[in-house]
């Protein structure tokens, strides 16, 4: 795809990063989770007051994937304490990487994982790390496909359903 570029996002960019939030986690879970579940999802997890302190967090880094001012999708990286589960020093979490439907098979994922492959190398890590939805045979696959293995599994409540992630992490110490 061309003229996609991937751009830091800063504190003043939340209300594009909240509006593209919502719009990727609905389109890819809507359909097959509760509009109740799916509602108290997003109003805790993405509203703009989390989002900001996210975005404060010197141990996190959001990018943009960009086509024009269009903003079509989105990455979330963890280091250090940030880490949702796995706390070590020597990994990188991709915590998020969300694409707009429209946008799906036209690589817009794969530059987003190209640029965390590049931040966990940069940074030295060992490793990174991710927890994806059980049932989404999609990223799974995509995962895979890129070396990732599963190690492990966590809880992941949207609302008040409980559901599994399945962990899974990549070694960069080979690449």
């Amino acid at each position: 795809m061309d003229n996609i570029k991937i751009v830091g996002v800063t504190p003043n960019d939340v209300a594009r990063l909240q509006d593209i939030s919502i719009q990727t986690f609905s389109e890819t879970f809507s359909a097959v989770n509760s509009p109740e579940d799916m509602a108290q999802y997003l109003n805790e997890s993405l509203s703009l007051s989390k989002l900001s302190d996210e975005l404060n967090n010197k141990s996190s880094q959001f990018y943009f994937a960009v086509q024009g001012e269009q903003v079509i999708g989105y990455l979330k990286l963890n280091t250090g304490q940030a880490q949702t589960d796995v706390k070590a020093n020597d990994a990188l979490e991709i915590e998020r990487i969300y694409v707009s439907q429209a946008f799906l098979g036209k690589n817009i994922g794969k530059l987003l994982y190209e640029k965390a492959v590049q931040i966990a190398q940069q940074a030295g890590a060992r490793y990174i790390w991710l927890g994806v939805w059980e049932k989404n045979f999609r990223a799974i696959s995509f995962y895979k496909k890129n070396g990732f293995v599963e190690f492990d599994q966590h809880v992941f409540m949207l609302g008040t359903d409980r559901q599994i992630d399945i962990m899974m992490k990549k070694d960069l110490t080979n690449d």
